[in-house]
């Protein structure tokens, strides 16, 4: 086999390599008598048939395998000779005018991953945002939650219904005076103010008493889910069964019993530690961008563009997608469209940080055991139906690239808290709101390798959620690893869901 090496530009390298007729004819000439002995032909007995026979019935699908077999070792002996390190799968091409009995001519072109050297972690240095729980956050949380529970009961006879208070009701809706399907229930619980009805539905019954009978007239949504509903004008008779006025609900250790704790102090224990843990995380989350542009301001290497490009891919993806949920989606993409150079170089960003990551891991034995591969497996097999779960496990086991993938979120965070241990790290109390300022500005700090380049806007930024500061991209295949997306700070406990009635059509 002759290798020759036609470019060498960077990272991109190019071959013509060049497999002899007779080495491929050898490989046809060994599959032929290996598979001779089973085959089976009238006129002869059972592995008596002549080899020229054998080659003349599967010739095609055995000069193919031959083929192909030739080719892959080609490429190991390639990349073996010429010490490659591929980024991306090689690209072969056979020869134009290849025929059986010729020489196999490939043209072939790979990029190479760059030679990094390991950096050294003398004045590495970080500072640890930390902040502790307020005894009043503990309290407010209390107090959500008791207001979650409120309870109702009975108003004074003849008191009218207050924005607030609950009515159970039942009602009936009609268009053009036909009931239509799903607006009818009985014994429907409704909360004046809640907004768990179409608008102009709960307002109409301020001032109602116990035993009123009222129609009202509203008029449902165009966004509605019920297409035969968009935009029409309804009439609902309602009927007022009871009129019920909010309760207080006493924070006490009563209080935490109700909710299957023995007392109130154990209560605002666990909500002491689900604070702290979010906390914890959001200190992370600051430490590691921290931590990741000290790294990419120390290492400025070339990256391979077919890296960059998957990885500018996956972002721009992303962000299309998003874009088509905003209320203005042609704003949207107008807008990211106006960062796109911006976007690409938070994706060369990306690929030089999971370089960097990967290598620092390799050279320090950083690993994941296969304990922990064994319940990451077992946790990503969660997801699907239980007579699939252990299919999902051996394809794991049996696909060296969805392994890594698997793997590599657990090994980022390993070579995090490697790098973290051998950093200098000084810890300074900070609120909550300094903590978050602090994540936020580094999250729309202008990425580093191309200092002529503008900073990317924060909402576009944020909108690519694992944005350049704390999302490495993946390596390349070789590297075994794919860091992981970025740690997110905890989100902002959302609104509380609004329960619908289970029958009632008028409801959201």
């Amino acid at each position: 086999m002759q290798i020759v090496e036609t470019s060498n530009e960077g990272l991109k390298r190019a071959y013509t390599v060049t497999i002899p007729a007779k080495d491929i004819a050898a490989r046809i000439e060994g599959e032929v008598a290996k598979i001779a002995p089973q085959v089976r032909m009238p006129g002869f007995r059972p592995g008596k048939v002549p080899a020229n026979l054998v080659k003349k019935m599967h010739g095609p699908a055995l000069h193919q395998e031959a083929l192909n077999t030739a080719v892959r070792e080609a490429m190991d002996t390639l990349l073996a000779k010429h010490q490659l390190r591929p980024a991306m799968q090689p690209q072969v091409a056979l020869g134009e005018g290849y025929d059986e009995g010729k020489d196999a001519e490939l043209a072939v072109s790979v990029e190479v991953l760059p030679t990094i050297a390991v950096p050294s972690f003398d004045g590495l240095t970080l500072e640890k945002l930390v902040v502790e729980v307020a005894e009043a956050e503990v309290d407010e949380q209390v107090s959500r939650l008791a207001s979650g529970a409120k309870s109702f009961t009975d108003a004074k006879k003849g008191r009218k219904a207050e924005t607030g208070d609950q009515l159970i009701i039942d009602f009936v809706g009609k268009l053009d005076g036909v009931e239509f399907d799903g607006g009818k229930a009985e014994d429907a619980a409704l909360e004046i103010g809640s907004g768990r009805f179409i608008p102009g539905f709960e307002e109409q019954l301020v001032g109602v008493k116990v035993g009123d009978e009222k129609t009202i007239t509203v008029t449902f949504p165009e966004d509605y889910p019920a297409e035969n509903l968009k935009g029409k004008v309804a009439t609902f008779d309602v009927t007022v069964k009871a009129v019920k006025v909010p309760g207080e609900t006493k924070i006490d250790d009563e209080f935490a019993k109700n909710l299957g704790l023995e007392s109130l102090d154990q209560l605002k224990g666990l909500l002491r530690g689900q604070i702290e843990q979010e906390l914890a995380g959001l200190t992370r989350t600051q430490m590691k961008r921290a931590l990741l542009d000290q790294l990419a301001a120390g290492h400025d290497f070339d990256v391979p563009p077919s890296m960059v490009e998957a990885e500018f891919s996956q972002i721009w993806a992303q962000l299309q997608q998003e874009a088509q949920n905003e209320p203005d989606p042609a704003a949207a993409m107008a807008e990211i469209e106006a960062e796109k150079e911006d976007y690409r170089t938070i994706a060369v960003r990306r690929v030089r940080l999971g370089l960097l990551l990967s290598e620092i891991g390799q050279a320090n034995g950083v690993e994941v055991s296969g304990q922990e591969m064994q319940m990451l497996v077992a946790q990503a097999a969660q997801q699907y139906r239980p007579e699939d779960r252990q299919r999902f496990a051996e394809f794991i086991s049996q696909d060296p690239l969805a392994a890594a993938q698997l793997r590599a979120p657990l090994f980022e965070d390993k070579v995090v808290d490697f790098l973290f241990d051998k950093a200098e790290v000084t810890e300074r109390t900070v609120t909550r709101e300094e903590l978050q300022a602090a994540i936020e500005a580094e999250e729309t700090a202008a990425p580093a390798e191309k200092p002529a380049k503008k900073a990317p806007a924060k909402k576009a930024v944020k909108k690519e959620e694992a944005a350049a500061e704390e999302k490495p991209a993946k390596a390349a295949k070789a590297k075994a690893e794919k860091p992981a997306k970025a740690e997110a700070a905890p989100k902002a406990e959302k609104a509380e869901k609004k329960p619908a009635a289970k029958k009632a059509a008028a409801k959201k």
